[in-house]
């Protein structure tokens, strides 16, 4: 059984450039998206087991976690709309123009993965910012070849995974950005 829809040669041409659109843009932020939400989740996994009841690490620094964990949840829920447009874009195809979707609801749905792209942006940046400025208070203080400082005192690779994580959750949004606005673009012609 072809699960495929039926695809007319008599659809009107922007129905076919706003499907083609869909797809494209769907599966460039998709794949974009869970690539660089893959490598931050590992990337955090990677980190935690370190900040659990590490004496090495700052309370900032969780709130760095925190942040960052609450952009990969963002970014799954982005994710999850790009994938929806790859559908919609399936949709399009039928040639039944009443079960198709309308540009208003496509719109609609564009609209809300952008919002859940910044919403996701934002808490990043939160958590980068948190971390970095974790990162430059430690490294400003840090003593001079001082023997026997307190560890917490001094950058350590958990900081700067951490930071990584962020940067690249940063990235993914920016792809679901790009992806939703130029689906706008592309669908307002």
């Amino acid at each position: 059984m072809n699960n495929k829809p039926e695809v007319s040669s008599s659809l009107p041409l922007a129905v076919k450039r706003a499907s083609s659109s869909l797809k494209v843009g769907g599966n460039f932020g998709l794949w974009v998206q869970l690539v660089l939400g893959v490598v931050s989740a590992i990337t955090l996994l990677v980190a935690s087991p370190n900040l659990v009841g590490s004496q090495d690490t700052t309370q900032a620094t969780g709130v760095g976690v925190f942040f960052a964990l609450g952009g990969i949840v963002a970014l799954g829920v982005s994710i999850y709309f790009c994938f929806r447009y790859t559908r919609i874009s399936r949709r399009l195809l039928v040639t039944d123009s009443n079960s198709r979707p309308s540009r208003a609801v496509i719109l609609r749905q564009l609209r809300i993965g952008l919002i859940v792209n910044l919403v996701g942006l934002l808490l990043t940046i939160l958590g980068a910012q948190a971390i970095v400025g974790i990162v430059l208070i430690k490294s400003l203080t840090q003593p001079q070849l001082v023997i026997g400082a307190k560890p917490q005192e001094f950058v350590n690779s958990i900081d700067l995974l951490i930071i990584q994580a962020n940067v690249n959750i940063i990235a993914a949004h920016f792809a679901g950005i790009l992806s939703s606005l130029w689906l706008a673009e592309r669908l307002n012609k």
